[in-house]
């Protein structure tokens, strides 16, 4: 068998010798940037493994296979692939795609921390049922359901580019499900709110998504020059928040009377949570150095806090940091692992440079990143804005805010185009689903269009700003 899969592999490399594959050399001189292997068979095959595995990635609501798992499969045998190819090629030093892999390793583990440490807090804040309580408060104080539906979008917004738009998704859609009571016209427009909301609010922090996250650690954009897309992530929220309020019952629903006490230490941990970033912007704005940085500081401030807790209440509900970090989503972080495995060795066979030459080049940077938000809703915006920065189009720090704004918010047009719709569809299922939210896709999508308005006119001094990477 092994020796079948060498000769299948050695026709495989000898096919693709007729290609004469382009080495396109970095400026470093430690070997090509990529070598040009788009059409020959290898390149295809590793492409068609990609597309494959994301195929499952789509398909997890019906099959229940963990979306981490088929990436990180085709990510080893994408790689695998790459590396016999480049220990076979004598233009090509034995170690090149030893040295690309820990490339790749090295900005997988930066966002892996970054995560870890933020999944960890939201963690901590929910065992100590801070959470718990802000529901309880909102659905016993007597608000009508237009109230909660303005009450929540609100929070959602605000809240986002803290926790995070899945976490704040799913805080907020409890709420939004108690308090609706089974009653599909409030819940329906009101989940979409949260998604809307969450999403928009998730758009001008890196604390609040993935991508933005991405964009800062690339040095594109500094911390601060992120709230230059403030006011059109407002606009993309507002505009189908006014629309669906309309829809909204005008009624008064009973509360289920629960009260929850927040358990000790719960408000230090919020404002350990609010320190930890404060020196993670700090470390990365003054000291240069990497988010992670400040992070890790955070997640030790935690678990030194933790400890005091622990022998302050030693009660049945005593506070243990490393329950807390086993409950990190950790198939969303081997998921970033794959995907981002997957994206680098597409890159390394040129495949990315079709991003910046077809796309970039032929429609424009303006219409390219709207076209990605857009993207975004059918496909995760995670490989979409990953692939766009490994490509590096060359674009200003207007068209870098774009993309982050685009990618971010982009996702609501569709209910399966971000993590907070398809979280509150598995909450709400039956009630919140693909077409209950297709209904309301025109109003977001006219809320996407005048947020990108508001940005070109708002912001069009950045559009000839050069980006901070190249400061």
């Amino acid at each position: 068998m092994i020796h079948i899969q060498k000769n299948l592999l050695n026709y495989l490399f000898t096919i693709s010798v007729f290609f004469t594959p382009e080495l396109v050399l970095s400026a470093d001189g430690e070997g090509p940037l990529y070598i040009d292997m788009i059409t020959s068979p290898i390149g295809i095959i590793c492409l068609a493994l990609f597309v494959i595995a994301y195929g499952f990635v789509m398909a997890e609501e019906f099959t229940h296979f963990r979306k981490s798992k088929p990436v990180i499969l085709a990510a080893t045998a994408i790689w695998g692939i790459i590396a016999f190819y480049a220990s076979s090629d004598p233009s090509l030093s034995t170690h090149w795609a030893e040295g690309k892999f820990k490339h790749l390793i090295l900005e997988f583990a930066e966002l892996f921390f970054f995560l870890f440490v933020a999944m960890t807090y939201v963690n901590a804040l929910t065992e100590r049922k801070m959470f718990d309580a802000l529901c309880a408060w909102l659905s016993n104080n007597n608000f009508s359901y237009k109230k909660i539906f303005l009450i929540t979008g609100v929070i959602a917004f605000f809240l986002s580019p803290i926790a995070d738009n899945l976490t704040t998704a799913l805080i907020l859609g409890t709420v939004v499900m108690v308090a609706g009571q089974g009653n599909k016209g409030f819940i329906v427009p009101g989940l979409i709110n949260i998604v809307v909301a969450a999403n928009a609010g998730g758009a001008f922090s890196p604390f609040g998504d993935i991508t933005t996250l991405m964009v800062w650690q690339r040095g594109f954009v500094s911390f601060f020059d992120f709230f230059a897309i403030f006011l059109p992530s407002v606009v993309n929220y507002l505009i189908p928040a006014a629309i669906m309020y309309f829809a909204i019952p005008n009624e008064i629903p009973k509360g289920d009377g629960k009260k929850v006490k927040i358990e000790p230490g719960g408000s230090v941990i919020a404002i350990l949570g609010i320190l930890t970033i404060s020196i993670t912007v700090a470390g990365h704005q003054v000291l240069h150095m990497p988010p992670v940085f400040g992070m890790m500081f955070g997640l030790g401030m935690l678990g030194t806090y933790g400890y005091f807790l622990k022998t302050r209440h030693p009660g049945k509900n005593k506070f243990d940091i490393f329950e807390l970090t086993g409950k990190a989503e950790w198939d969303t972080l081997l998921f970033f692992y794959g995907i981002l495995v997957c994206v680098g060795g597409l890159a390394s066979l040129g495949y990315l440079k079709l991003i910046s030459d077809d796309m970039y080049v032929t429609l424009g940077a303006t219409y390219a990143n709207i076209l990605v938000g857009i993207l975004s809703a059918i496909i995760d915006n995670i490989p979409i804005v990953y692939a766009v920065l490994t490509a590096h189009p060359s674009m200003d720090m207007g068209q870098w805010l774009l993309i982050t704004l685009t990618a971010g918010v982009g996702g609501s047009l569709l209910s399966i185009g971000s993590a907070a719709g398809v979280a509150l569809m598995g909450q709400a299922r039956g009630i919140y689903t693909f077409f209950a939210h297709l209904k309301w896709s025109w109003a977001i999508l006219l809320g996407y269009a005048a947020s990108i308005v508001v940005h070109l006119w708002l912001n069009a001094e950045l559009f000839d700003l050069v980006p901070l990477e190249k400061r």
